[in-house]
């Protein structure tokens, strides 16, 4: 049964990770309308999608109780609030990459995201971390460095996507609400000024939206909460060291759609960062099933002394 439940969270993780590293091309659908309103309407059709979620799922009343919980405890509130704020930049840094040809550096952020979010995870909760694991953040800053050097442009792309993700995992992590009411009110506290922005911002083409632009629209919505959902579902079967495989699905999907849709040049200095970042990731993931097996032997040390 046990193997079961996993086989199906490795399923749906995976299709989650998936959907994650086709958005590029999603994206690339609505490249006529700018980064700005794109932004806004992905966030008003995400909160549309997932109140609707919340609907027919029947989990409306849970939905409010736990809204009025959010609104007495002020810690969690101003910590969602961040959260919104900062998932909302890395869309609009995401969407923006994407139609100005950068999704080769999407696809960087994507994979350092976990070295950026270890490095958070030490500064703020002031996790241990191995020597594995600072191996690791020396050999991904040589690539990021060398690839700096090699053009004398620093990945901002790259760093911002990382950076932004890393501190929403963070305050995700610090902020326990479940990922479907979590995304609900997140979209629900940037809904207002999104729709401000879609009033009062004009649009950088003021011709009118065509039938099939508007439909793309509206399903950014589906785009955005399909993967999530689908990744809540299967990481609540699955240990943190699958999820951590898992998770690299997708910017090496964006990595392979950059090159070959995108048509953006993959170039030496590319090779060479991204091979620093592969290698700093592989010691990562050796690092992070060494911690599960010595996990593992003191629980089973733990159990035999009882």
């Amino acid at each position: 049964m046990q193997s079961q439940s996993s086989k199906s969270g490795v399923v749906y993780a995976a299709i989650a990770y998936m959907m994650w590293g086709v958005l590029p091309l999603f994206w690339n659908l609505l490249e006529e309308v700018d980064a700005g309103h794109l932004l806004a309407h992905r966030i008003v059709w995400s909160f549309v999608t997932m109140i609707l979620v919340v609907l027919l799922l029947g989990k409306i009343r849970p939905f409010i109780k736990q809204l009025k919980e959010l609104f007495l405890n002020k810690r969690a509130l101003w910590g969602l609030f961040a959260a919104s704020i900062m998932v909302s930049l890395n869309w609009l840094v995401f969407i923006w990459a994407v139609n100005s040809g950068h999704v080769l550096q999407s696809s960087l952020g994507y994979y350092i995201n976990p070295l950026i979010s270890i490095l958070l995870a030490m500064i703020i909760l002031k996790e241990k971390s191995t020597r594995l694991q600072i191996f690791s953040f020396i050999l991904a800053a040589i690539g990021v460095i060398y690839l700096t050097i090699s053009y004398g442009v620093f990945p901002w792309v790259s760093f911002l996507l990382a950076i932004t993700f890393a501190v929403y995992g963070l305050l995700k992590k610090i902020v326990t609400i479940p990922p479907m009411f979590g995304l609900t009110i997140e979209t629900m506290f940037v809904t207002p000024l999104a729709i401000l922005y879609l009033l009062f911002v004009p649009a950088a083409d003021s011709s009118p939206i065509s039938t099939g632009t508007a439909i793309i629209l509206f399903l950014s919505g589906a785009a955005t909460a399909a993967p999530l959902l689908l990744f809540a579902y299967g990481a609540r079967r699955l240990s943190l060291t699958t999820i951590g495989l898992l998770q690299y699905i997708a910017p090496t999907l964006m990595l392979i759609f950059g090159v070959t849709f995108f048509g953006e040049a993959f170039t030496h200095a590319h090779m060479i960062a991204f091979t620093c970042i592969w290698g700093a990731l592989i010691l990562y993931t050796i690092s992070g099933i060494r911690m599960k097996r010595l996990t593992t032997k003191q629980l089973q040390h733990a159990e035999a002394v009882k």
